[in-house]
């Protein structure tokens, strides 16, 4: 399959279908951290650049989770800030299942104005944390658990400021992006 992994800087997803023989690609404003094929830009045009057969993204979150509700709730400063990525981040969707066959979005609990199609947590899949992602699935069965493991250290929410904490935060856990590459790479 040709598969794209849009605002991806870190490989993980790319690499996992790569690992399996797919032509699998990352793409993001940044240049991706580990090398590999990746599309360094716009995904818009990334997207359109197609044909895709599997499009997932990870559109950023940082206006549209709740957790930054003092900043871009209604009546904060940034509320302008949020209104357009939520507008910015459905015209992505509708572009990605115009272009390909089966699309997956993720996001953390926020204020997309769609229902997602299901929630996983890194737990489910090998990581002892917490980290409620929702997932945007056309046309993808959901994610089935890999290895619940225990332990749910809320290690993502206690990271102290820093340069890199949104980058860190922002990172798909490697077993998550297994489980979509094995789940989903014969879909």
């Amino acid at each position: 399959m040709r598969v794209l992994v849009a605002c991806e800087f870190s490989g993980t997803v790319r690499d996992a279908f790569a690992a399996r023989g797919h032509e699998a690609w990352s793409n993001d404003l940044m240049p991706c951290e580990n090398g590999g094929r990746h599309i360094a830009g716009d995904c818009r045009d990334a997207i359109a650049a197609g044909p895709w057969d599997l499009i997932i993204m990870h559109p950023p979150c940082r206006a549209l989770a709740v957790s930054g509700n003092r900043w871009y709730g209604r009546n904060m400063p940034r509320h302008a800030e949020r209104v357009e990525a939520i507008r910015w981040t459905v015209a992505l969707w509708e572009l990605a299942v115009s272009c390909a066959p089966r699309v997956c979005m993720e996001n953390p609990v926020g204020v997309i104005p769609m229902r997602a199609t299901q929630y996983v947590q890194p737990w489910e899949y090998g990581h002892g944390e917490v980290k409620r992602t929702g997932l945007w699935l056309h046309n993808l069965s959901p994610l089935q658990s890999t290895n619940a493991v225990p332990g749910r250290e809320a290690r993502i929410h206690k990271m102290p400021p820093s340069p890199s904490r949104s980058m860190e935060r922002s990172r798909t856990y490697s077993g998550i992006a297994e489980a979509m590459a094995e789940q989903w790479g014969n879909a």
